[in-house]
């Protein structure tokens, strides 16, 4: 037991140390965050510090209300809003005349496209003029990020990409929300690991991938939403020594 927390206060340490280094070195960067219990981490972490990294969301238009709860919850604890950013109502407007409203479930490539519509397309406008931006994506989370490196090149949009907790575990995510009193979505404590919008995720049974609930009608080796992906394939970005 003293060995797993000598470990998880080292990567603590660790991350702390990677976000004022990026925040250093990388400036500006900006902070990616799903308002998610790992993106509660990141926010904790830079807010505490008081660290120069914006932080965003992208507002799809179809999240859970427990997820927009979060924003009111940081503004209250940190003193901080985090801005969003939304897709382009007229290309929302084409897809849902084109397809229909939930078209996502009739085959990969519809998902992709409302993917695009509602979180890649606005993601870009969120990097734009920005040397960095950070994820909150875990290895352990799913099969599509086992190689996931802590910092990388992200050819895709020209920058530097950190994954600070590249290598912390779902524990490790708890223990510290739980440690520094940090808020987080109410959903997880319904069974919810992993959260997106709300027609496209839903609650796990106990012993399930942590991700099994996102698109739960897809193969696990398709399910990113083309935040980390490009064409349709997995972006293989070239690990950077940090």
């Amino acid at each position: 037991m003293k060995n797993d927390a000598v470990n998880f206060d080292a990567r603590v340490a660790d991350t702390r140390a990677t976000l004022e280094r990026l925040a250093r070195d990388f400036s500006p960067a900006v902070f990616a965050s799903s308002l998610a219990a790992e993106d509660m981490v990141i926010t904790d972490m830079i807010l505490r510090a008081q660290l120069p990294i914006a932080i965003f969301s992208l507002e799809t238009g179809r999240l859970h209300a427990e997820t927009l709860a979060v924003l009111d919850k940081v503004r209250e604890v940190y003193g901080y809003d985090i801005m969003l950013y939304r897709p382009q109502a007229d290309a929302i407007d084409a897809y849902v005349a084109q397809n229909g409203l939930n078209a996502f479930y009739d085959s990969v490539e519809m998902r992709r496209e409302c993917c695009r519509i509602r979180k890649v397309e606005p993601l870009g406008r969120a990097l734009a003029g920005n040397k960095a931006w950070i994820t909150g994506q875990r290895r352990a989370q799913s099969s599509t990020r086992a190689e996931l490196a802590v910092q990388e090149e992200d050819a895709a949009h020209g920058m530097t990409k950190f994954n600070p907790l590249a290598d912390w575990s779902e524990e490790d995510v708890w223990n510290y929300l739980r440690a520094n009193n940090v808020p987080y979505n109410a959903l997880h404590d319904q069974g919810f690991p992993s959260i997106g919008c709300e027609p496209c995720t839903r609650a796990v049974e106990p012993g399930q991938d942590v991700r099994a609930g996102r698109w739960w009608w897809e193969n696990p080796e398709s399910k990113e939403c083309g935040l980390h992906v490009v064409d349709g394939r997995l972006i293989r970005i070239k690990p950077v020594a940090a």
